[in-house]
């Protein structure tokens, strides 16, 4: 098959500046070649990357893009900008996939390839202008059901395919005996993340610990901005927490991850939300993780079983995650014992098995 594949106008591919959807995609690309399949990647240009080239037998093509701005109508307007330059150096193709919002609105030539939306994020009311589209294809259970709900006419083009997960992400590694415990967020440090309510959380804890937040608080990786980095920090306990900055390199995440004893994603995004990739990169070096009861993580995570669940909708979720995370520092037989199921699960997303999946479904359309 000839596939094309098509990023935000953000974002660059490899994912030098983070970003979990040019992360996947960058890992499946180069899995549908190694399958024997032809690849073209369209990403923002990036001045420490070539306008076009070759890596790992996927085609590169970079175009002038944007950084992520604050407004949405502004966001939108860089959107389409975006995708008109993309419209013009498509190739032909067998399938057309993109996760941008005015692409497949204003491609709809045949010979680009069966148009595949990749719905990384809760829909709004933009699905009923994909009707045209081959397939709409959602990366959690719970945002096909969205879609479905939303337009129930075009349920019979919805279909649920994760995140997959590279091999190379994959490590057994012993529980760390690390005093105090280490406890890890990786992810954007913006708002919606629930990281005001674990700070707080922390700062009621009677036994030991570190707190590592991991992640871009700048707006253009997505962040919450200087403001509220600077209110995150004046709640903080210096000696307690520690904030990285943004860690890009794979190596050294892994590393972050080895190092927990135990992983915490507390998000607050009821639609935001959508797959929660980090939790499961976290099981994946066979860390058990903690996170809020948001309906996308029961796709890979069961509270009590493979991890553990806090309610985030309680009348104290502080209070609610303070209690959890105390008693799971105080059980660190526990968390040993959990760590070989999170793994289990975690290598039911390994990459080639994942890329399959997509690939088997880009041949039932074009049947």
């Amino acid at each position: 098959m000839k596939i094309t594949v098509v990023q935000g106008a953000f974002l660059p591919v490899p994912p030098i500046m983070g970003g979990g959807v040019e992360k996947v995609w960058s890992a499946l690309t180069q899995e549908f070649v190694r399958r024997g399949h032809s690849v073209t990647h369209l990403s923002r240009r990036h001045p420490e990357l070539p306008d076009a080239e070759t890596v790992a037998g996927v085609r590169h093509v970079r175009l002038p893009g944007f950084d992520s701005p604050r407004g949405m109508l502004r966001r939108q307007c860089e959107d389409l900008i975006y995708s008109l330059r993309a419209s013009r150096a498509l190739p032909k193709a067998d399938i057309l996939v993109t996760n941008t919002f005015w692409l497949p609105l204003v491609v709809r030539n045949p010979s680009c390839g069966k148009l595949y939306v990749h719905i990384a994020r809760y829909p709004k009311r933009q699905m009923r202008l994909y009707r045209h589209a081959a397939r709409l294809q959602a990366v959690s259970n719970p945002v096909a059901d969205a879609v479905r709900a939303q337009v129930p006419a075009l349920a019979h083009k919805v279909c649920a395919l994760p995140n997959p997960l590279p091999t190379s992400q994959y490590h057994v590694s012993p529980q760390p005996n690390s005093q105090p415990p280490v406890l890890l967020y990786l992810g954007r440090v913006h708002p919606e993340k629930g990281l005001e309510m674990l700070v707080r959380a922390c700062a009621k804890l009677t036994v030991q610990y570190q707190l590592r937040i991991v992640g871009p608080w700048q707006t253009e990786f997505g962040g919450g901005g200087e403001a509220y980095y600077q209110s995150l920090r004046a709640l903080a306990s210096p000696e307690r927490v520690q904030f990285t900055g943004p860690i890009f390199n794979a190596a050294e995440l892994n590393a972050q991850f080895d190092a927990a004893t135990l992983f915490v994603y507390p998000s607050l995004a009821e639609k935001g939300e959508t797959f929660g990739l980090a939790p499961l990169e976290a099981m994946a070096r066979s860390r058990v993780a903690l996170v809020s009861d948001l309906a996308c993580f029961r796709d890979y995570l069961r509270d009590g079983e493979n991890g553990f669940v806090f309610d985030h909708r309680a009348a104290d979720p502080v209070a609610t995650l303070a209690q959890r995370l105390s008693a799971l520092l105080a059980s660190p037989t526990q968390l040993g014992a959990f760590a070989p199921r999170a793994y289990a699960t975690a290598k039911e997303f390994e990459l080639p098995q994942v890329a399959a999946r997509y690939l088997a479904d880009f041949q039932s359309l074009l049947n």
